[in-house]
């Protein structure tokens, strides 16, 4: 693929209202115009509910790969695992793949209104239709309520609010997530492209070991993000290895939030011969602007 710069530079996970991001689709896009990407996925948390705004917003020269990060879970170990799948490419249409999505959005909100009510029940005066309000619409996660505990003058920061005296420990709760092997499937089936977001990403908690990642690379997994702002260089070469001894391809991403972290756009990037070989497996063409 040809550049405007030069080299393409390609980022193939952010996120936007539709999910817990704090651009909407629309300025999402238009500030990776601003910041000089030529690819850019969005890939907010399980749902498809911004791409068609995203499309509609496209700046000239502007590339998007439309795709949803999937909440996941390995259940090899008590408790189970949480890890995240980025999906890209895939029939939005799927009837299996909407079903699940939306049974894991419902979860989701669940998890949070459960997460209100024992901070309520702690005299913490946060409020549920607030948080709701908040999210407009879009998928409902744990920076919607980081923002409440922001306001309410609790924390400083969204990092602060997900530390352990909060949302990181205090009032962690579970909720039902896909089993990561089901959403392998379904993604496949759905003509997407899977690839394992941040998986030795050791300060968000708990990582699954290489030997899962064999597995889910014998089931139909793409690919590994290396190149992410909770890896340690340690911990990207280690997953480089692990995607080369696997044939498994390797992307790079901001993981963009917005305001709900201080990584920007294009912070870490996707090489083109990644890039190709989504494009290639995928059963949706790439949008153009």
């Amino acid at each position: 693929m040809t550049s405007r710069t030069g080299a393409p530079r390609i980022d193939l996970h952010t996120h936007s209202t539709a999910s817990d991001g704090t651009l909407t689709p629309v300025e999402l896009v238009r500030a990776a115009g601003t910041a000089g990407l030529d690819v850019l996925a969005i890939t907010d948390h399980d749902t498809t509910a911004g791409w068609a705004a995203a499309v509609g917003a496209l700046p000239p020269g502007l590339r998007l790969i439309r795709g949803a990060e999937l909440s996941c879970r390995w259940s090899g170990t008590e408790p189970a695992v949480p890890l995240h799948l980025l999906a890209y490419l895939f029939d939005p249409d799927h009837p299996e793949l909407v079903a699940e999505l939306a049974r894991v959005r419902a979860a989701r909100e669940d998890r949070g209104e459960r997460i209100v009510a024992l901070l309520r029940a702690d005299g913490i005066d946060v409020s549920w239709p607030e948080i709701l309000a908040g999210a407009d619409g879009g998928t409902v996660g744990r920076p919607h309520i980081a923002q409440a505990l922001i306001r309410a003058g609790l924390v400083d920061s969204t990092r602060e609010a997900f530390g352990s005296d909060w949302l990181g420990e205090r009032y962690r709760l579970p909720k039902d997530d896909i089993d990561v092997f089901q959403a392998v499937r379904l993604v496949r089936s759905a003509g997407g492209v899977p690839v394992f977001a941040h998986p030795r990403a050791t300060r968000r908690g708990r990582v699954v070991p290489d030997e899962l990642i064999a597995e889910l690379a014998a089931a139909g997994l793409a690919g590994l993000e290396a190149d992410h702002e909770d890896h340690s260089p340690a911990e990207r070469a280690h997953v480089r290895a692990l995607a080369a001894d696997l044939g498994l391809l390797v992307t790079g991403s901001s993981d963009f939030h917005g305001t709900h972290k201080t990584v920007q756009l294009g912070a870490f990037t996707t090489g083109v011969e990644a890039y190709e070989r989504i494009v290639a497996e995928g059963v949706t063409e790439v949008a153009s602007g």
